[in-house]
């Protein structure tokens, strides 16, 4: 089987094991094909260390503590077994964080059998399907199954049910220096406004203006133009002129997010220059690709 159609194939089978952990079950059901599910003492269960979802917002996670309490947990929490007696979670890391919160002393599981590259896998696609990701994050998880595991960006579009162009703006966010990262983790900066700044001179600095004037994304855009366009024009500010409008700003931006790579538009008289920057032999070939379907 060649590994086109094995990635496209596994991810039609994780959207399949994403689904049936959606149906609550009772917990000492069990179902053809399906392990039963089982109450498991909280403490033999641990987390996924590889699990993409970093940040937990702590008034959600009360918030669903409290409801653990009064209805107990509906819907099971999805692991595997790494030992005798012990598990490590595939899915749902907040139901169990909250169901530590509730004071629980067991809790129902469905138990999966799969190797580490899957349980990534289920990990980054259920919680992406969840949006229970922040954008960092989300990049983060991409990241990690292209270094480990061979993924192209066009694999990862397939198997999330997102564009190539999605992936690519995400991993674009991985550029970013450890304090916009932060903002961004943090939900002070949006995606589209960390996306604005990944090329500019001093992101760290655009950003906390950004924030403290509380801007929107296009005007984050046109800061983060004026700064690019100030990188590549060694003449004084005065001395600059004919600044790009607003229009061919937000197309600009429009290129970019479409293709997931920098692009710029320059005017020239009645005609004008678009350039469309990429890094790889694999971005060359989408943009081949693109053009060859007009």
């Amino acid at each position: 089987m060649n590994d086109d159609l094995s990635k496209r194939r596994l991810g039609r089978g994780l959207a399949a094991l994403i689904g049936e952990m959606d149906q609550p079950t009772p917990v000492d059901a069990g179902r053809p094909g399906v392990n039963p599910d089982r109450m498991v003492p909280i403490e033999f269960i641990s987390r996924n260390p590889k699990n993409p979802r970093r940040y937990f917002d702590e008034t959600e996670l009360y918030d669903l503590a409290s409801s653990i309490r009064q209805h107990g947990i509906v819907q099971p929490v999805v692991v595997r077994t790494v030992s005798i007696d012990r598990y490590e979670i595939i899915a749902g890391e907040r139901r169990w964080r909250a169901a530590q919160l509730a004071g629980l002393i067991e809790i129902p599981v469905i138990v999966r059998d799969v190797d580490d590259k899957t349980a990534l896998e289920i990990a980054i696609v259920e919680n992406v399907q969840r949006a229970d990701l922040n954008p960092l994050e989300e990049a983060l998880g991409y990241e990690q199954l292209i270094a480990e595991h061979g993924y192209t960006q066009n694999d990862l579009g397939e198997i999330i049910g997102k564009s190539r162009s999605h992936v690519a703006n995400s991993l674009r966010l991985l550029k970013l220096p450890e304090p916009v990262r932060d903002m961004l983790a943090g939900g002070s900066l949006s995606a589209g406004h960390a996306r604005a700044l990944v090329s500019t001179s001093d992101p760290a600095a655009l950003a906390r203006t950004i924030v403290a004037k509380g801007m929107s994304v296009r005007d984050a855009e046109r800061l983060a133009q004026n700064d690019i366009k100030a990188q590549n024009d060694p003449r004084p500010a005065a001395a600059r002129k004919d600044e790009k409008d607003s229009d061919t700003l937000a197309l600009e931006r429009t290129l970019s997010d479409t293709l997931g790579l920098d692009v710029t538009i320059n005017h020239r008289g009645s005609g004008g220059q678009v350039k469309i920057s990429y890094k790889t032999l694999e971005q060359l070939e989408e943009i081949c690709r693109l053009l060859e379907r007009r």
